[in-house]
């Protein structure tokens, strides 16, 4: 009974550890089909990181939404290659987000190259984005920004809220562009526990609108897989994703 007693205290501070244990990067990959009616098919492959300035402490938040929770500013990059017959585009792009200390006050930069090879033609474009923004209570941020590439710009506005309904999470989050493009999203994720989600989203671009489903499950603290299904009148898009913390 003293070794049951003793195992049993040594595996209840082993599982206290793993869940306090923090991460400061994380890593990940995806791969994406785009089906156009008609039997068009596109292949996209993605990679990325991020980078924590500071050690990101889970505590009891849900897994997903431990970086958000914490305030965790970062630095984060991702590279993409899609393939469409003899259509390749290859993105690169890196961003920064940033919490200012003891302040509610956020910011955020992105900027992207992407370019499109066409058999022997070649065309290039690049892509930025910024924001600003604050949380006026605990886990709600509201920004407002600009989007844009080499010919035009826009105005956006984006919102995002983490919040208990009883013993559980909900994510809800909204975004939208005003301009040349017009463009409006919504998206809500219920956490069954820390490790597990399954949300939806809505999105419309003035030209296609989308509605997707999505889960998120995280195998280990450091590991999750997570996959989604957009379905469109025109398009339709599968993903996959894993990725990886340490």
């Amino acid at each position: 009974m003293k070794k049951l007693a003793l195992a049993s205290a040594l595996l209840a501070t082993l599982a206290t550890v793993n869940v306090a244990q923090a991460y400061q990067t994380e890593v990940g990959a995806g791969v994406s089909v785009v089906d156009v009616d008609g039997g068009d098919q596109t292949t996209a492959v993605t990679a990325g990181g991020t980078y924590y300035f500071a050690p990101v402490d889970v505590k009891d938040y849900p897994l997903a939404e431990a970086a958000f929770m914490n305030r965790a500013s970062n630095v984060n990059a991702a590279v993409g290659y899609g393939k469409n017959n003899d259509v390749k585009v290859t993105t690169l792009g890196a961003g920064i987000e940033y919490y200012v200390p003891d302040s509610d006050f956020y910011a955020s930069a992105d900027a992207a190259r992407a370019e499109v090879k066409n058999g022997n033609v070649k065309a290039s474009d690049n892509l930025y984005s910024a924001e600003v923004g604050m949380l006026p209570m605990p886990n709600l941020l509201i920004a407002v920004g600009v989007a844009g590439n080499s010919d035009n710009t826009d105005p956006t506005l984006r919102a995002k809220y983490v919040y208990k309904v009883g013993a559980n999470d909900v994510n809800l989050e909204a975004n939208a562009s005003f301009g040349d493009l017009d463009q409006f999203g919504i998206g809500a994720d219920y956490y069954i526990d820390r490790t597990l989600s399954v949300g939806a989203a809505y999105n419309d671009d003035g030209n296609e609108d989308s509605f997707g489903i999505r889960a998120r499950k995280f195998v280990t603290q450091d590991v999750s897989i997570q996959g989604s299904v957009d379905f469109g009148s025109d398009v339709n898009v599968f993903g996959v994703s894993g990725t990886y913390r340490f």
